[in-house]
């Protein structure tokens, strides 16, 4: 593939101008274009269709279910291909805007049970049993910008940038790439109800990550994987690739997470530092379930990532520690000043389920299990 990858990529030399002029096109005031969203087979990407609505949505018990062709999704045997589509959460659309929605989905084999990568099913189980803790949930989601060819944005395409140092949270064209994009992502989150409360440049170049929460229990799966569709979908319009990929580049480069932050009511409240102590001994021994619960491969992609280097622990210990990036669990400084607040998990891959990542900690911390 060329190495002139910004003029070569399809979606980049489109005129995006001339959309303009059918998205300006008026409709009738019931009339909605509702996109539907949802975690394919691979647990890891997104799919996404529309449909022409004749009202106006105001929960998602009211769209209806619809269907796709699983075996195209890595879902279902082309024999048998029919998978389901249950709405779940709403989202406006900040494409088509007006009116217009995306629909976060759950998916369903033909015989009403879950499909394999439908996460969020027992996730929301877990989640009702431990609605009297409130627990709260913030992930850092990283990611990073790809050329057409799937090399770092800005990287020489013979060679590396300078070391890390110099790029984490930085200012200036030789320190940062495609910073549009992420302003572009951030107001799209905030417009379509994502709870997204900020975005900084990570320590790798073309390394970037957003936070979403606090939100309470299921709902920050629901806002992390829309948050990903848009994400992916603006990239798309930029003709950048956006990955997620734990580590993208092997070697002396910092890899990707999505730190998750948890704190229930009674560790938000004085003295609640008891509890995260008693959540995080809790933890260390069910460490090995967790890894499996954090990376969609059950672990392998994050023992790439967990080595004990660039601000991680080893995939293969636990740890916990005040202020040290090089845990499994991070007690922040001010929490532990203040004797309350809540505890980072720092395990997560930037590719995890938020779902299976908010199912595994409440069933260990909440639920005892």
């Amino acid at each position: 593939m060329s190495g002139r990858i910004l003029e070569d990529s399809p979606n980049a030399r489109i005129n995006k101008t001339i959309l303009d002029r059918y998205l300006s096109l008026p409709l009738e005031d019931n009339v909605v274009q509702a996109t539907y969203v949802w975690i394919d087979g691979t647990g890891e990407d997104l799919r996404c269709k529309d449909r022409t609505l004749d009202f106006i949505p105001t929960s998602p018990k009211e769209l209806p279910v619809w269907n796709y062709d699983g075996s195209s999704c890595y879902q279902a045997e082309g024999s048998n291909s029919d998978t389901y589509l249950y709405p779940v959460a709403i989202y406006k659309d900040p494409f088509r805007r007006g009116n217009n929605i995306l629909v976060m989905c759950d998916t369903y084999k033909f015989d009403g049970t879950p499909t394999e990568t439908n996460k969020r099913k027992t996730c929301l189980e877990v989640a009702n049993k431990c609605l009297d803790e409130v627990p709260w949930f913030g992930i850092e989601q990283e990611y990073t910008f790809l050329d057409f060819d799937g090399h770092p944005l800005g990287w020489p395409k013979n060679g590396f940038p300078g070391p890390q140092g110099p790029y984490y949270c930085g200012v200036g064209a030789n320190k940062v790439y495609a910073r549009d994009i992420v302003d572009a992502h951030y107001r799209a989150c905030l417009y379509a109800g994502v709870k997204v409360s900020g975005t900084n440049a990570e320590v790798m170049p073309a390394q970037w990550e957003f936070q979403v929460g606090p939100c309470v229990g299921i709902s920050i799966g629901d806002d992390l994987w829309m948050a990903r569709f848009l994400l992916h979908r603006i990239s798309e319009e930029f003709g950048i690739v956006s990955t997620l990929d734990p580590k993208p580049m092997p070697g002396d480069w910092n890899g990707a997470g999505a730190h998750t932050n948890v704190s229930t009511k009674a560790m938000r409240e004085d003295g609640g530092i008891r509890d995260i102590e008693k959540a995080v001994a809790k933890l260390a021994k069910c460490h090995e379930r967790h890894i499996r619960a954090y990376d969609p491969k059950q672990g392998q992609d994050n023992a790439r990532r967990l080595t004990g280097k660039h601000e991680t622990s080893s995939i293969n210990d636990f740890s916990a520690g005040v202020a040290n990036r090089g845990c499994s669990i991070r007690i922040p400084r001010g929490v532990n000043d203040d004797g309350k607040g809540y505890f980072e998990d720092r395990r997560p891959s930037s590719n995890c389920d938020p779902y299976s990542v908010v199912e595994a900690i409440l069933r260990t911390i909440c639920l005892d299990e």
